[in-house]
């Protein structure tokens, strides 16, 4: 019997002895993303650079990797979910994937419009969606709101991108929620009215058709704008914030929300914190051309000569709230 014991004794020292032998595991965080590998790696090299922590991510539609985190639910190895569009994270946490993180250096940072009201998600950075248009055809005193390009005025000079796009659900959300649904879909029905062409694919096109001649008007997120002029610094287009007198550019983030079932959790959430700290903030902004949403920031590089505007102060999570009644609103509308 004491032989007995004494080997089983020895087995489990041995056994402790092989466990603290063990190398520690790597601190890393696993997100999925549904940002461009070019816009996100260098934050997170930056991160690791700085902190030692392993980002591993993965990078797909923002659909997809709902779906994705959906199926996997408890045995998912995603820590954090990256995404652009409101909608996209409400939709998210309404099928229960965020765990609310408490956090003092994310709600002094994040402004409380740009995250959920029970912190399951924050936003990254600001988008602004406003309008575009010929400074050969349109004088900038003809312009003023997102409502202004359903009168006559503009009958055949306006342009869109397909009402397919969650860029334009969330802005006709918005004005459901502001207008109430009725005046929203005449506002809508006044933009179909007022078409030039068909609705573009995406806004790249849009703007480049405004610069053809083909239609005098549009709207579009900035960073499309900053994109093309880069690239063609002499096309006769010009930015215009609208909404200054009234509710405010329509603005939308790229968000990030903490998995219900983060494994590296506590990891996770630094890395949320740090990304809303100035350099990282810069350097989302800066990759993109967007708007930091850390207010203590500013923008740089060609963002800043675009002008100061004031946004729209509504909770941006309505845009996913009213989602679906802007989408039956815009196939009402013939807004295709």
């Amino acid at each position: 019997m004491r032989i007995t014991l004494r080997l089983v004794s020895v087995s489990l020292l041995a056994g402790w002895l092989a466990a603290c032998s063990e190398p520690p595991k790597d601190p890393e965080v696993v997100v999925y993303t549904s940002r461009k590998d070019h816009l996100i790696r260098p934050v997170f090299d930056l991160y690791t650079q700085e902190t030692g922590v392993k980002v591993r991510y993965t990078t797909d539609d923002d659909g997809a990797l709902i779906t994705r985190l959906a199926a996997e639910g408890n045995n998912s190895p995603a820590d954090l979910l990256i995404t652009v569009d409101a909608g996209n994270l409400w939709q998210a946490t309404e099928q229960g994937l965020f765990q609310p993180v408490d956090s003092e250096v994310l709600t002094t940072n994040v402004p409380a419009n740009l995250r959920d009201v029970d912190n399951r998600w924050f936003g990254q950075t600001v988008r602004a969606r406003t309008l575009v248009y010929s400074p050969d055809r349109v004088q900038p005193e003809e312009l003023s709101s997102y409502e202004a390009l359903a009168e006559p005025a503009w009958k055949g000079r306006l342009c869109l991108r397909t009402s397919k796009k969650v860029y334009n659900q969330s802005l006709v959300a918005t004005m459901i929620e502001r207008h109430g649904e009725e005046k929203a879909e005449a506002i809508v029905r006044g933009w179909v009215d007022n078409l030039a062409t068909d609705v573009f694919s995406n806004d790249t096109a849009l703007i480049e058709a405004i610069a053809a001649g083909q239609c005098d008007v549009g709207i579009v997120n900035t960073y499309y704008f900053g994109r093309l002029i880069a690239e063609k610094p002499d096309l006769p287009v010009a930015l215009f914030w609208a909404n200054q007198d009234s509710s405010g550019v329509h603005i939308n983030i790229s968000g990030v929300g903490l998995t219900a079932h983060a494994p590296n959790r506590d990891q996770a959430i630094k890395l949320m914190e740090w990304m809303s700290t100035a350099a990282p903030q810069q350097l989302l902004a800066e990759q993109n051309m967007e708007y930091p949403v850390n207010p203590a920031v500013q923008p740089t590089g060609v963002v800043t000569a675009w002008g100061e505007f004031r946004g729209d102060d509504l909770n941006v999570a309505v845009a996913g709230k009213r989602q679906v009644e802007a989408v039956k609103l815009m196939d009402r509308a013939g807004y295709r």
